[in-house]
């Protein structure tokens, strides 16, 4: 079988046609950050005439792969790093790259703005394609080299990534078979934090119909002279000025280490805003910056202004999103109350009112600081979010649990992605996060929602007011009203 070739304006690209289609991988959208390009904004591929070698993933941003011997998380954030300086790419899963018109779903994957792929088996688009999408995973510029403020480098460039991305979308993807009038940008995580502020941002307007955005919020933002904290810091463990010619002379390899290093709480680095938060919750120290041209000002802000009011938007998040971070590591069973008040302490300024307001007759303190977390770092800020955005909303919870580690795994964060997919193989397994025997209907389910309004914006529930509070639960499969979360009394911008 002759593989499928498309030409597109800088050059013919050789995929491999399969059964629900044709997928084109690591196909540039960017020239290589690298050089006198690295912490510059993105630039035009140059042009090629031999058809380039899309069948297989080309490189990925660099990243370290955390490891957990009881929990295997490759499917969600990939395989780990695969070299090489192209890695401004992106992948494709068309239906038919002969036809016309067919709607584009971007996604942009997470990982805390340090770690993940477009080449993430779990996001692979197989599945969108057999059900009549293109489908497109990106790669972007990630820690050090995208979501560094150095002085004198633009900032926001992994944000800026993302916007050529999509720029190349509008341009390239109907030679894909797809309708560059008809896409919707979704993402997860780091992915979807970063989707809420390309809603509102003026350089991404006009280049997505709708949204998707799973585990974000618009809040997970700092102000540039905070996480210049974070340049210093880098700085010094890296032992040079913190100039842009000298995190130039960074290697990658350097670079990835001493982001470990300043990762670590042991860093002590206060990165705390005006209100006594720290947005990232400790997360990452790489967080997306105000007062730019990408993101003028907050987001909820931009949101009351009526940005993004044209974008259509789906938002949800996970019933136990913390789990995901205390239960690998076995942290939740080694809390205790002085301890947990002590960690939300450091990144919320109400910890003890906090911590009271969430606690119940008999559990643990590990349980009573997962909820709580779970609340403020997600599901509150999203559904915030949500009501200030002045366009069509609808709102999903995810409340199925993994029986993985016994079950404590639980509505996890990112637990919905395999289902989104229809992806369930990558995540189950002896050591998957889904555990064993992860149930397809729920997939055929959450598939189609996704599928239905990536074509044409329907969602089957009504839309979210915070009035009547329709929330969809995809597990049960019905609308319920939101019960009332403690952290809204205590939560502020």
């Amino acid at each position: 079988m002759n593989p499928p070739v498309v030409t597109t304006s800088f050059g013919p690209v050789s995929g491999v046609r399969d059964e629900a289609g044709a997928r084109f991988l690591g196909v540039p959208y960017a020239a290589p950050p690298v050089g006198e390009r690295r912490f510059a904004a993105p630039e035009p591929h140059e042009a090629w005439s031999e058809p380039l070698d899309a069948s297989r993933h080309g490189p990925t941003a660099p990243y370290q792969l955390a490891q957990f011997d009881a929990l295997d998380l490759a499917p969600l954030v990939g395989e780990g790093w695969i070299e090489g300086d192209d890695y401004l790419n992106l992948n494709i899963w068309t239906p038919d790259e002969s036809a016309s018109g067919m709607p584009v779903l971007v996604f942009i994957h997470g990982g805390a703005w340090t770690g993940g792929s477009g080449a993430a088996p779990v996001h692979d688009g197989t599945a969108f394609a057999r059900d009549g999408v293109v489908c497109v995973t990106i790669n972007y510029r990630l820690g050090l080299d995208g979501f560094l403020p150095i002085p004198d480098a633009p900032t926001n460039l992994g944000l800026r990534d993302m916007i050529a991305a999509l720029e190349w979308v509008q341009s390239e993807i109907a030679a894909f078979g797809g309708d560059p009038a008809n896409v919707t940008v979704a993402g997860e995580s780091a992915g979807a934090m970063s989707i809420a502020d390309l809603m509102v941002s003026p350089l991404a307007k006009g280049l997505f119909r709708r949204a998707i955005i799973q585990s974000g919020h618009g809040s997970m933002v700092r102000a540039v002279q905070t996480n210049r904290k974070v340049v210093a810091k880098l700085a010094k463990v890296l032992k040079i000025p913190a100039t842009l010619d000298d995190f130039r002379g960074v290697s990658v390899q350097q670079g990835l280490d001493a982001l470990d290093k300043v990762q670590l709480p042991a860093a002590r680095l206060d990165l705390r805003g005006a209100n006594g938060r720290e947005p990232g919750y400790g997360l990452s120290r790489f967080l997306p910056v105000l007062g730019d041209d990408v993101i003028p000002i907050p987001p909820l802000q931009a949101l009351e202004q009526g940005a993004g009011a044209d974008v259509e938007l789906l938002i949800g998040t996970n019933l136990e999103e913390m789990n995901i971070y205390l239960v690998p590591t076995g942290a939740k069973k080694k809390l205790n109350a002085l301890l947990s008040w002590f960690i939300l302490s450091r990144v919320e300024p109400r910890a003890g009112r906090m911590l009271k307001a969430y606690r119940r007759k008999g559990e643990t303190a590990g349980d009573t600081l997962g909820r709580a977390l779970s609340d403020l770092v997600f599901r509150w800020p999203a559904r915030v979010f949500a009501a200030r955005h002045q366009g069509r909303t609808h709102f999903y919870e995810m409340g199925w649990r993994s029986p993985a580690f016994d079950g404590e795994l639980g509505a996890c964060h990112a637990v919905e992605m395999p289902f989104v997919f229809d992806t369930l193989a990558t995540g189950a397994g002896p050591r998957g996060f889904l555990g064993e025997n992860p149930p397809q209907l729920l997939a055929d389910r959450i598939h189609r929602i996704w599928v239905d309004f990536v074509r044409s914006g329907a969602a089957p529930w009504p839309e979210y007011e915070p009035r009547t509070r329709q929330v969809y639960r995809l597990d049960l499969g019905e609308a319920v009203r939101d019960p009332d979360i403690p952290a809204a009394r205590l939560w502020r911008e």
